[in-house]
């Protein structure tokens, strides 16, 4: 029987982003999924939780407690086990972990229940955008890991709306079944991931030379002796080589004991990637998200029927605004992407600050007219947020960090994600509401500001670029601001790569064209 069903070339890469964005799908919809399980009467009273409102936070927020872990955990055993075996262990870890939460009559069953299936989430969130990008052309590479957080928003808007209808059923099916339907997400990566090809970066790196050219050729849909699979292998293990010569220990890395005068910066590059996620966590997307329909509640004066009505009203624009993301994300290119969606993001803030002012001042004829318009610019932000920063944020850690740290980075870096979305969702935002009302928006127009002038000087651009371009380009060059650096902030792919992939493959290139260097 072939490998793969026979599939070859772009339907094989079209199963391997049905298997990452369902995951992608169930990550969303995890986000989602327990504030609407909280408002039922049958689960408050079923689990002894009436009038215990700082315990169900607790609750809720022990899943992105058991996702740090879980992303900490393939720190350990994402290079040894692969990404297939990691995606699957975690898929079934939260097989466990739901089965256990849509059972639970007691709050440790629920506990177990929320902490097991985290943990399983944040093994998969760490692995699926690295298999994708490790599996992606450079072309592609940025339009499939936007497909993944598309669906993220999908998942989102699913759990929204499934929270919506079962809010007018009674009794325990009404939340009971929004948590049992993570199952049906579990049993498509279930079917498709064990089938699928592994990393050929990964084989490679074991020693799998034979079939890691197999599957670049199978993915490319040529033959295995063609030219530009065999480029690709030799590039792929040269990083390899370069990487483990110049590799940096777990402990060194903690101590920041890097060679980065003769390496790849792997210290710094593993920072941009935490970076990036800490960022977008510090948009105000999680307080927003999580506490949406109370922010319309106590700063726009809203019934709590319409604020559920609108916040899922709100994730169809948020889902079609992500659509925008594929088309740009390698014309303008992460940088731009990332600095405009932040300007977006503090220009929404910043009216929604001056709208609830407007709505608050003491007197004020035209307060309804004010509360209004703060709908509108909450949309807007879900509009810049998911253009700028729904995606790239979980695509740069797999595209800046080395091979070598790839697995290590992209977890380190969930982990920073996850534990700052457990600070957003433990933070009492409708404290915060009551006490310092309006100034509260102000707190995630400023983060937003920061953010442009940050990517501006830090962040290289990885569109366009493969994997082992990127390594190339910190092994070259190590100035910290980069923003000067041609070579660095392009969005096409520098000349010089294309020479040096010529060199490779034994094309005359006396007719080189200069190429801008660095400053």
């Amino acid at each position: 029987m072939e490998p793969y069903f026979g599939l070859r070339g772009g339907w094989l890469t079209f199963w391997l982003t049905v298997a990452c964005a369902t995951n992608m799908a169930l990550f969303g919809y995890d986000q989602g999924v327990f504030s609407g399980v909280v408002v039922s009467d049958n689960f408050l009273t079923t689990l002894g939780l009436v009038n215990n409102p700082s315990l169900i936070g607790t609750i809720s927020a022990l899943f992105d407690v058991g996702s740090f872990f879980g992303a900490i955990l393939t720190l350990f055993v994402g290079g040894l086990l692969g990404r297939k075996k990691t995606l699957l262990v975690g898929t079934t870890i939260m097989i466990l972990g739901v089965c256990l939460q849509t059972a639970a009559s007691s709050i440790s069953v629920m506990i177990a229940g929320r902490l097991v299936t985290g943990f399983g989430n944040g093994l998969n969130c760490a692995t699926a955008p690295v298999w994708q990008s490790e599996t992606a052309t450079a072309e592609m590479r940025g339009k499939l890991v936007i497909i993944q957080l598309i669906m993220c928003v999908v998942g989102f808007s699913v759990c929204n709306w499934l929270n919506y209808g079962l809010a007018f059923v009674g009794g325990s099916f009404g939340w009971r079944f929004p948590l049992a339907f993570q199952l049906v997400f579990l049993a498509i990566i279930w079917a498709t991931t064990p089938w699928l090809p592994e990393s050929p970066r990964w084989l490679i790196a074991q020693g799998q030379f034979d079939k890691s050219q197999r599957i670049i050729a199978d993915l490319a849909d040529l033959a295995h002796d063609d030219p530009y699979v065999t480029r690709e292998f030799r590039r792929i293990e040269k990083a390899i080589v370069f990487e483990r010569e110049n590799a940096v220990g777990f402990v060194d890395l903690l101590l920041n004991r890097s060679p980065s005068h003769s390496g790849t910066c792997t210290v710094r590059r593993l920072i941009l990637a935490m970076a990036t996620l800490m960022m977008k966590e510090l948009t105000g997307i999680n307080v927003t998200s999580y506490y949406l329909p109370t922010l319309l509640t106590s700063s726009v004066g809203l019934s709590n029927s319409m604020a559920r009505l609108i916040t899922s009203l709100n994730t169809i624009s948020y889902l079609i605004a992500s659509f925008f993301g594929i088309s740009l994300i390698e014309r303008w290119g992460r940088r731009k992407m990332m600095m405009a969606g932040a300007a977006g993001q503090a220009f929404s803030h910043i009216m929604i600050t001056i709208c609830i002012r407007i709505k608050e001042w003491p007197g004020q004829t035209h307060s309804a007219e004010a509360a209004k318009a703060s709908i509108a610019f909450f949309f807007l932000y879900y509009v810049f947020f998911a253009i700028g920063w729904q995606g790239i944020p979980y695509l740069y850690p797999t595209e800046i960090n080395s091979l070598a740290m790839r697995t290590k980075g992209v977890a380190l870096s969930t982990a920073t994600s996850w534990a700052f979305n457990f600070m957003g969702k433990s933070t009492p935002s409708p404290v915060w509401i009551a006490s310092i009302h309006w100034r509260f928006y102000i707190i995630w127009a400023v983060c937003n500001v920061v953010f442009i002038p940050t990517v501006y000087l830090f962040y290289p651009e990885t569109s366009n670029r493969s994997l082992e371009d990127i390594d190339k380009f910190f092994r070259e060059h190590h100035e910290l601001l980069i923003f000067r650096c041609e070579e660095a902030v392009s969005v096409k792919r520098p000349f010089q790569y294309e020479l040096d992939d010529r060199r490779e493959l034994g094309f005359n290139d006396s007719d080189k064209p200069e190429v801008e260097h660095c400053a």
